[in-house]
């Protein structure tokens, strides 16, 4: 992976808008974002309930809301099948897919560090001193 250059913000800059990224993290990693999407890539077209079933501890509700919202944002493609009874199906968008590297570098990143992570915040839980 390449070097990342950080550019700092200016000192006029909005405070919502000082990092670059956060529209991105907001709209990607945002609760439930991120396994709809893993889903629908690792599994292709979905019905409602299949994803359901895969995503087990989300709320029909919840996934609604979800799925609207990355529907809105061109991350996913809902198509309605007029049939009886009707058909409704979701798939991961290209400019969804495009996310992909993004998600395959996370993954690397999970496997070489969260054991650190791990041991610093066991590190951190067990410490003699108490902060404050």
């Amino acid at each position: 992976m390449g070097e990342t250059t950080w550019k700092p913000a200016t000192a006029s800059a909005d405070p919502e808008q000082a990092c670059p990224i956060a529209p991105v993290v907001d709209i990607v990693f945002s609760r439930w974002t991120t396994p709809i999407l893993w889903t629908l890539n690792e599994h292709g077209r979905q019905r409602f309930v299949e994803l359901q079933r895969r995503i087990t501890t989300i709320t029909p509700k919840v996934l609604t809301q979800r799925l609207r919202q990355l529907e809105r944002d061109g991350l996913v493609v809902r198509t309605y099948h007029p049939e009886v009874p009707p058909r409704v199906e979701y798939e991961i968008s290209d400019l969804g897919r495009s996310l992909a590297p993004l998600f395959a570098h996370l993954a690397e990143w999970a496997a070489a560090n969260l054991g650190t992570v791990e041991r610093a915040r066991h590190d951190y839980d067990h410490a003699s001193a108490p902060r404050s």
